[in-house]
C-alpha cells in the first residue's frame, strides 16, 4: 500500500494537497540500485511555495485533464535552489531521482545509449547495446532532472523532441521503444539568458522550450531568509539572522537591477548565506566582529573583484558593524 503524503500552502491561501506516495516494484531489474536512489527528505528544507506548485501540477497530471504530460522546468539566477526543490520533490513522493546535466560536452548517445564491444570471454568480442544516462532512468520509475537545459546542444535537444511531446516515447537504433512510464516525470532546470556570465547557456530552442512549463525560480525574500536560518540553526541569534538576510536582499536586489550602474555580477546565493556564512561565524566566534570576520573570508573571496565596492557599499548600509557575539547561543 502507498502512503499519502499532504503538501500544505505556505502562503496559507491554498487548500492542502494529498498524493499517494509511489512505489519501486521489486520486480525491476535494477531494483536495489533504484530504491537506492530515492532521497533522503533534508531535515533543513523548508518549502517557500515551490513543493506546494509542483504537488499542484501533479495532481493535475494524474487526474488525467490532459493527454500531454505537463513538464516543468524551473527558471533561475544560480542559488536559488532550483535543484533541491526537485531532489525534496521526488523525497516526499518517494520516487528515485536522477539529475542529468546537460552540458555542452553531453552528446544524444551519452543520454540515449550506444552500441558497445565488449570482450566475449574467448579472445573475442561481442556487441551490446549499453543504455544512456536518461534511457536508464525512464526504465522504472523515477524523477528526472534535466538540469541546465539552456546549456545543451542543437542535437541533444531534438533527441529528447518525442519523449516531451504526445509521442511521449524515445526509440533506440536497436529498434526498441522506451515509452514514458506512468510513474516517471521528467523536469528541467535552467539559467536566464541574458547578460549574466552563464558560460555555455544559450536561448532555447522555441520549439523545444514550447515543450516545458517554465516556471520562475526567484531569489526568496528576508522573511523566507530568516525563516530558513532559524529552521536550520535553531542556536543562532535573532540580531545575526536578520542582518545576514538583509544583506542578502540588498545584494540580490542589485543582482537582479536593470540598471548596468548599481547592478553587481555575482548574487549571494543559498549556497553562500545557509551554508558558508553561518560556517564562518563558528569559526570565527571569538572574534572581535564575527561577522565581518565572515564577510571578509567567505562572502567577498567569492566574488569577482570588481563587485567588491558594492558588496562593501551594502554592507556598510545594512551593518556597518555587525552584531555583538558570540554568534551562536
Amino acid at each position: 500500500m502507498s502512503e499519502k503524503i499532504t503538501f500544505t500552502d505556505p502562503t496559507g491561501e491554498g487548500k492542502p494537497i494529498e498524493l499517494e506516495t509511489f512505489k519501486v516494484p521489486s520486480s525491476l531489474s535494477d531494483y536495489e540500485q533504484r530504491k537506492s536512489k530515492i532521497p533522503k527528505p533534508d531535515p533543513h528544507y523548508v518549502d517557500l511555495g515551490m513543493l506546494y506548485r509542483l504537488a499542484a501540477i501533479e495532481r493535475v497530471r494524474r487526474s488525467g485533464v490532459t493527454d500531454t504530460p505537463l513538464h516543468v522546468a524551473l527558471r533561475g539566477h544560480m542559488g536559488t535552489g532550483k535543484d533541491h526543490d526537485l531532489e525534496q520533490f521526488a523525497a516526499r513522493l518517494k520516487l528515485p531521482y536522477y539529475r542529468i546535466p546537460l552540458t555542452g560536452e553531453v552528446r544524444d548517445i551519452t543520454l540515449i545509449g550506444s552500441v558497445k564491444l565488449h570482450g566475449d570471454g574467448k579472445g573475442g568480442t561481442e556487441s551490446h547495446w549499453e543504455d544512456g544516462d536518461i534511457t536508464r532512468a525512464l526504465r522504472g520509475p523515477a524523477l528526472v532532472n534535466l538540469s541546465e537545459l539552456n546549456a545543451a546542444g542543437a542535437e541533444t535537444l531534438f533527441a529528447l523532441h518525442g519523449l516531451l511531446d504526445r509521442y511521449q516515447a524515445i526509440d533506440l537504433p536497436t529498434g526498441e521503444t522506451v515509452r514514458l512510464r506512468d510513474d516517471t516525470r521528467v523536469f528541467g532546470t535552467l539559467n536566464p539568458t541574458d547578460l549574466r556570465d552563464y558560460a555555455g547557456t544559450q536561448t532555447l530552442n522555441k520549439a523545444f522550450a514550447d515543450r516545458w512549463v517554465i516556471w520562475e525560480k526567484v531569489f526568496p525574500d528576508a522573511d523566507q531568509i530568516e525563516a530558513m536560518l532559524s529552521h536550520r540553526y535553531t542556536a543562532l541569534k535573532a540580531p545575526f539572522i536578520t542582518t545576514i538576510s538583509r544583506l542578502a536582499v540588498e545584494v540580490n536586489e542589485s543582482f537582479t537591477s536593470s540598471d548596468a550602474r548599481t547592478r553587481v555580477g555575482t548574487p549571494m546565493s543559498l549556497r553562500t548565506v545557509l551554508d558558508r556564512v553561518p560556517a564562518g561565524l563558528w569559526m570565527y566566534a571569538d572574534a572581535d566582529d564575527p561577522l565581518r570576520r565572515s564577510w571578509e573570508e567567505f562572502v567577498l573571496s567569492h566574488i569577482d573583484p570588481f563587485d567588491r565596492d558594492h558588496y562593501e557599499t551594502v554592507w556598510s548600509a545594512v551593518a556597518r558593524t555587525g552584531p555583538e557575539g558570540p554568534p551562536f547561543e
